[in-house]
């Protein structure tokens, strides 16, 4: 077995989040390894906006995405100083398009050694929910999944 260098988180900043960077944290560093934070703004979300813009909605699709890139910035630098992680062994990514494609790119990009998720994201359905992010990546991951299972 290769050391694990990189370990990659993916969350949704949902309910389950924080429970999930807690555990990818202590795993990190635990084996010494650095931490990458992905984070993907669906690409669906912001059709949705652009939709509703269209329809005479007083709403901007580039103030939706910074607002909600500003937040899982400030959500996210929360949880490593709460969980005392050094920020320096930390890089945040959070970009736009579908999340799975995404997910995979960035482990790819970033070679990261295994992904840390849980099998919620945003809503509380189960992974069975067919078309879930959390099942694709199991099935399309190029590296070994952890799935968090507290808090679930």
């Amino acid at each position: 077995m290769h050391k694990i260098q990189k370990v990659m988180t993916a969350l949704a900043f949902g309910q389950y989040s924080k429970g999930i960077f807690d555990y990818a944290a202590a795993l990190a560093e635990q084996l010494n390894a650095d931490l990458i934070v992905a984070s993907i703004i669906n690409e669906r979300d912001i059709n949705t906006v652009g939709c509703i813009t269209s329809m005479g909605y007083d709403v901007d699709g580039d103030h939706y995405v910074s607002s909600v890139r500003e937040e899982r910035e400030k959500t996210c630098r929360q949880f490593i100083e709460e969980a005392g992680f050094p920020m320096e062994k930390v890089k945040i990514i959070i970009e736009i398009g579908h999340p799975v494609s995404k997910l995979i790119d960035i482990c790819k990009e970033e070679n990261a050694d295994m992904i840390v998720m849980g099998p919620k994201g945003r809503t509380s359905l189960e992974t069975v929910m067919v078309g879930s992010v959390a099942e694709k990546l199991f099935r399309h991951s190029p590296v070994t999944i952890v799935s968090y299972r507290g808090g679930t």
